[in-house]
């Protein structure tokens, strides 16, 4: 078979019907649109609704706004941190023992509590769960965020023009 030789499966397509070709047999005179009225005239614009404010007028545009400078943190809770055997904690073991996904930045929060000392690494820690670390005997380093931070404002930036 070559594929000059395809074609469809005799009676699967059908030819369509030509209407408006004379009053000789059906489909003649009016088409098949019947008489009078807007849709036996002409075309009607795709979304019209009779007059009727359409669809995409009466939805609402675009509201709010995404945030460009957002930084998202993958959470994990104490009570996580607790069953890893390491004393060292860091997003590479979290994400060796399955708690945390790769390529995310790590936050820790304070749920669960922590029952020995751990050195924990993350890219931000609560102020519960830093403080349940330190009472517990261990310590929390905040690693670095591996993109540029958004800058701080310089104040209105309208009064002085």
């Amino acid at each position: 078979m070559r594929v000059d030789e395809l074609a469809p499966a005799p009676g699967s397509t059908k030819r369509r019907k030509r209407v408006g070709r004379g009053i000789g047999g059906k489909g003649g005179k009016t088409a098949g649109r019947g008489t009078k009225g807007q849709y036996a005239r002409n075309t009607v614009a795709r979304g019209f609704e009779g007059g009727q404010m359409p669809l995409k007028q009466r939805v609402p545009k675009l509201k709010g706004f995404n945030n460009p400078f957002r930084v998202e943190y993958y959470a994990v809770n104490l009570d996580a941190l607790d069953s890893i055997g390491d004393k060292d904690i860091t997003p590479e073991v979290m994400v060796a023992k399955g708690i945390a996904h790769k390529g995310t930045l790590v936050k820790i929060l304070a749920r669960g509590t922590i029952s020995r000392p751990v050195n924990v690494s993350a890219h931000a820690v609560s102020k519960a769960a830093e403080a349940a670390i330190v009472a517990a005997g261990g310590s929390v380093t905040k690693l670095p965020l591996p993109h540029k931070v958004r800058p701080a404002a310089k104040g209105n930036q309208f009064t002085n023009r």
